[in-house]
């Protein structure tokens, strides 16, 4: 093994580690406020307003990444949505994030029992206040594991962001390999930067996960 080569390329690799977290972190984010919008919409929107949301998260869910970021990077001039790689890789995650996230509210909203939201309403509760005093409170224990698991999955979606030059992790590690035409080392350094971003998301979760479960505790 060439230990030369992280020297000689490990600015490169960190560079493209910075644009992976960057990708996955605004993406994931900006799909998880998307998604709630979503859940919220379909919930106490009008009927109409469902069935769009139930199409769209059909559509996203039942078509391949790789496809859906094809059609926004290279489709997207065609109606004058012009997007630099970057751009295009953070937006790709937002709309292809957002159904799922949205489908693990939606189970988080049917988690909370009926009757404590009724009871809610009948002390006048509004629907505002029985969403953040009732609903969310109960529902992000049961749904924490389903969105940790989700998080882990995109760290490794962002992979299929080098498709369209995005200079993310495997964009670089291709570059390293192809320039070197040593396989092994660039593909180790991939691997040890996806596990530590997935450690890094398990951990999260499971800290939230637990602060929640001693606050509803204490309540």
């Amino acid at each position: 093994m060439e230990l030369d080569l992280f020297v000689r390329y490990g600015p490169a690799l960190l560079s493209g580690f910075g644009v992976t977290i960057l990708c996955w972190l605004v993406g994931s984010l900006g799909g998880v406020v998307f998604g709630f919008s979503l859940a919220c919409l379909n919930r106490w929107g009008p009927r109409p307003l469902g069935w769009l949301i139930y199409a769209y998260v059909e559509v996203i869910r039942g078509t391949p990444f790789m496809i859906q970021l094809f059609i926004l990077y290279y489709g997207g001039p065609y109606i004058g949505l012009v997007l630099e790689p970057v751009e295009a890789g953070i937006l790709s995650f937002i709309l292809y994030g957002s159904p799922y996230f949205a489908e693990i509210f939606r189970s988080g909203f049917n988690a909370v029992p009926q009757g404590q939201i009724e009871a809610a309403r009948c002390v006048g509760l509004s629907e505002k206040r029985i969403l953040w005093r009732i609903i969310l409170p109960q529902m992000l224990v049961p749904i924490t594991a389903p969105l940790t698991n989700f998080f882990i999955i995109l760290t490794k979606e962002t992979a299929i962001l080098s498709v369209v030059t995005v200079p993310e992790l495997l964009y670089e590690t291709q570059t390293m390999a192809a320039e070197t035409f040593s396989f092994v080392e660039p593909f180790l350094a991939l691997s040890l930067f996806y596990w530590l971003m997935v450690l890094g998301a398990n951990w999260l979760g499971k800290r939230v996960e637990a602060r929640v479960t001693r606050h509803l505790r204490r309540a």
